[in-house]
């Protein structure tokens, strides 16, 4: 047990520390790639110090992305031996596409854009950074069917006790990747939005600049309205699907204990989960059912019926994850999107009516506000992965049986100390690096000079 609670701690420090690049590095790398389509399409150089500017902070994301990455696989097969040994030969094809594909095919061109400003064509210079903003999606894409087979197993069959992939096809046409992937994106590209809006609130507010960022912002809002509602029906689909191929997740995740037909949605519960009850609530009637199938009846099915249905399907045990948490976590993510929905709509409203750098008071909630959709994208995996407990690959292996059991607790004690430790100094590195670039304006140092400066930043990390 203590070996569990360790590599669970460890798992969710390094991973969740990892995501925190992840989503800037999916938006901010397709932003840079459209101000630089505007520069070569315009000849106006404004665009070209905002591709610069930018570029310089998507770097900073990236390889701050990378070294934080690099545990993530290893993990599999130290803390959690047993996982991979039953699934390790369909979870690790995708993974092993991403690497060899959409990484080093990332990894390879933004050094061709990073080294190639006035050295290459334009088009071609363009070419490079589009073909890095493409490959960190694709990167996404062949993580997310691996994840996708965690929580909805296909293509497989259990052969001497291990699970052995019988269709790469399958595993690829996932339909959990369907509503996951176009998920994750989108909350990247709003995660960038935001960054990008609340950047150039500052340089608003301080008047530097102008031009540069009165344009910045403007593509950045755009590019977040579409963003955000493109999350919040893409949000409302998956939760459809939710219902129907993980009907426990989305049960715990609105304290649903008992099965009812219309369903009302709770917007704050207290909640017993030993007694497996609600002890009070304010519920708006029918919604659940709404979100659940599109209309105001419907019969959604409660925790205690779906753990009776485990129980008989799987055998004894306890099926039900942490309501509590799932709970607060979802309407956290909720209450963060709505902000980000609000946000986003008044940014264009004062950009169009030429009043945003009069509007002080929302340039300054600006920069408050990039630090949201972070919370969001944290609360929304946090649902993903805590919804899918005891299962560690949904109906197939429990988290108690995927554990290492010959590495020591005293080992894994160690090595979380030391994964926090060094990623502390990591954020420590990370936070002087943006500070320092984003006072500095656009016209101050090229992505080059950036190299020598982030160089210099690895020794002491």
């Amino acid at each position: 047990m203590t070996q569990l609670i360790i590599s669970r701690l460890q798992f969710a420090v390094t991973t969740s520390y990892h995501f925190l690049f992840v989503p800037l590095t999916l938006g901010l790398g397709v932003l840079v790639a459209l101000m630089e389509t505007w520069y070569v399409r315009t000849g106006n150089e404004t665009y070209k110090k905002m591709t610069k500017f930018w570029g310089k902070l998507f770097l900073i994301n990236f390889a701050m992305g990378v070294v934080t990455g690099l545990v993530q696989e290893f993990q599999f097969g130290m803390n959690w031996s047993e996982y991979s040994r039953f699934v390790g030969d369909i979870f690790g094809a995708p993974l092993a596409v991403e690497a060899l594909l959409a990484f080093f095919l990332e990894s390879t061109f933004l050094g061709v854009w990073v080294f190639g400003w006035d050295r290459l064509p334009k088009k071609v210079h363009l070419l490079s950074i589009w073909l890095v903003a493409i490959s960190s999606n694709l990167s996404a894409l062949w993580i997310l069917i691996a994840n996708s087979f965690m929580q909805e197993p296909v293509g497989y069959a259990l052969r001497h006790g291990r699970a052995e992939m019988t269709s790469f096809l399958a595993l690829v046409t996932n339909p959990h990747v369907f509503y996951q992937f176009p998920h994750t994106v989108l909350s990247g590209f709003v995660t960038a939005a935001f960054f990008v809006m609340g950047i150039s609130a500052y340089h608003l507010i301080k008047k530097n600049h102008l031009d540069v960022f009165r344009r910045s912002f403007h593509m950045a809002v755009v590019f977040g309205i579409i963003s955000t509602f493109g999350v919040a029906g893409i949000g409302h689909l998956q939760g459809m699907y939710l219902v129907k191929v993980q009907p426990m997740k989305m049960a715990a995740a609105e304290a649903h204990w008992e099965t009812e037909n219309p369903a009302g949605l709770l917007v704050f519960a207290s909640i017993d989960e030993q007694g497996h009850k609600n002890t009070s609530q304010l519920e708006i009637p029918g919604m659940l059912s709404f979100l659940s199938y599109d209309r105001f009846t419907g019969e959604v099915k409660g925790i205690n019926e779906l753990q009776a249905a485990d129980v008989q399907q799987y055998g004894p045990g306890n099926y039900i994850p942490p309501v509590t948490s799932l709970f607060w976590s979802f309407r956290i993510m909720l209450a963060a999107g709505m902000w980000l929905v609000v946000m986003s709509l008044l940014g264009l409203y004062f950009y169009k009516s030429k009043r945003l750098e009069q509007k002080t008071w929302f340039l300054k909630l600006l920069l408050f506000t990039i630090p949201i959709p972070y919370i969001a994208n944290t609360s929304g995996w946090y649902m993903a992965e805590v919804g899918r407990q005891p299962w560690i690959v949904y109906g197939l292996q429990k988290v108690d049986a995927a554990v290492s059991t010959s590495v020591p607790a005293a080992s894994m004690l160690i090595a979380l100390i030391g994964f926090a430790l060094i990623y502390s100094i990591l954020a420590i590195a990370d936070v002087y690096l943006l500070v320092k670039f984003i006072k500095q304006g656009p016209e101050e140092a090229s992505p080059e000079a950036l190299n020598h400066e982030m160089k210099g930043a690895s020794l002491w990390t």
